[in-house]
């Protein structure tokens, strides 16, 4: 039966993930149900869903501190990178928009009750009537808090590029046009309103308020481009579902970089420089990674 667990890891983790926006608590909370699960398995018949409730459970456990912890945060907060292009946890297909940074984002908008019912119905496809067990509310209030959830959701959802390719294409076009230190070039690839958000945890020195418009946030790339040690190396990885780029210090990620786009134009870019944030990129084999469709 702990074969069992094994096999449902995988989209433990997704849920987990998407609850939390952090891939070291989301371990976490996955180590403390692999626990549970072990004391109960006895008692347990339907293991998945008795896993997914525990999962969930813990998360919006995890979520009151996280919310009280962030705000104390020292500048922008960004969810935790999540490298996606490896074969780690095979057979469980995500969709990269579901997993992105940007809808990521956007899930941080949302109460922790709200964003437990979006992601259990919208993305496990639960049932209210389900969903509502694991949140121990009446179905009809789930209900309400998916209408709530569903309200910001598409008052502010992400726009995404046809394809990853057509992803890639703006992001290399973007940071060429960056190398360049033309400011009108730069602001060419971002839409009029784009915004940027640098994430240091307060351990790295960086902008700690979002940046706002064209103009402002060409200037700021073009200005950290000409600070950049000349040994850095640059890689292109699957970020959260789609391409970024990543800055290597000595083989050790310092820095990841991803873009909003819709393939024509860019309308947010994140980085990530908390070096907390990063130490799953450089673990060898440590960090999930996901199967990716569409």
């Amino acid at each position: 039966m702990m074969d069992t667990f094994e096999a449902y890891r995988p989209s433990l983790f997704t849920l987990a993930y998407r609850m939390l926006g952090a891939v070291t608590d989301a371990e976490d909370v996955l180590q403390e149900a692999h626990l549970r699960f072990a004391a109960h398995i006895a008692n347990i018949e339907h293991p998945k869903r008795w896993l997914e409730q525990v999962v969930t459970r813990l998360c919006l456990d995890e979520l009151k501190s996280a919310r009280a912890r962030r705000e104390e945060y020292v500048g922008a907060w960004l969810p935790e990178p999540l490298e996606t292009d490896g074969a780690m946890l095979q057979g469980t297909p995500v969709d990269p928009e579901s997993i992105s940074l940007a809808f990521l984002m956007l899930l941080e908008r949302l109460s922790p009750p709200e964003r437990a019912a979006f992601v259990l119905i919208e993305l496990f496809e639960y049932s209210a009537e389900e969903a509502a067990t694991v949140l121990e509310r009446q179905a009809p209030a789930v209900r309400q808090l998916l209408h709530r959830a569903r309200s910001h959701v598409q008052a502010a959802r992400p726009r995404f590029a046809a394809s990853r390719d057509a992803h890639l294409a703006i992001l290399g076009a973007f940071f060429a046009a960056v190398r360049t230190g033309d400011v009108k070039k730069v602001e060419s690839f971002l839409a009029q309103d784009a915004r940027a958000a640098l994430d240091g945890g307060g351990q790295v020195k960086t902008a700690l308020n979002v940046i706002h418009g064209a103009e402002r946030v060409a200037r700021l790339f073009i200005g950290l481009s000409r600070k950049i040690d000349p040994d850095v190396e640059f890689e292109v990885r699957h970020i959260n579902g789609w391409p970024a780029l990543v800055v290597l210090d000595g083989g050790v990620p310092a820095s990841v970089t991803e873009v909003e786009t819709d393939g024509s134009v860019v309308f947010g870019v994140w980085v990530c420089r908390n070096p907390a944030k990063l130490r799953a990129l450089s673990r060898s084999g440590g960090l999930p990674r996901l199967s990716e469709h569409g």
